[in-house]
């Protein structure tokens, strides 16, 4: 759902998907907080195409999955 507020458009996703596990939070907070983004920057100057944060993340994931 897209609504526009003044000259702003926002963006709502409300099918958002509930983390499956730490590696699921962890990666919002990152994205929240700029490191995601920082981290982006930080490879691509340096030539890094996958930081290796995907498989980071399924890993803790499987470690450590939420109950459902």
């Amino acid at each position: 759902m897209v609504t526009l507020r003044g000259d702003h458009l926002l963006k709502f996703n409300q099918m958002e998907k509930k983390p499956k596990g730490l590696g699921d939070s962890i990666e919002k907070i990152t994205k929240a907080t700029g490191i995601k983004s920082l981290v982006d920057t930080v490879n691509k100057l340096r030539g890094i195409k996958d930081c290796g944060c995907g498989k980071r993340k399924d890993k803790l994931n499987e470690k450590f999955p939420y109950k459902k």
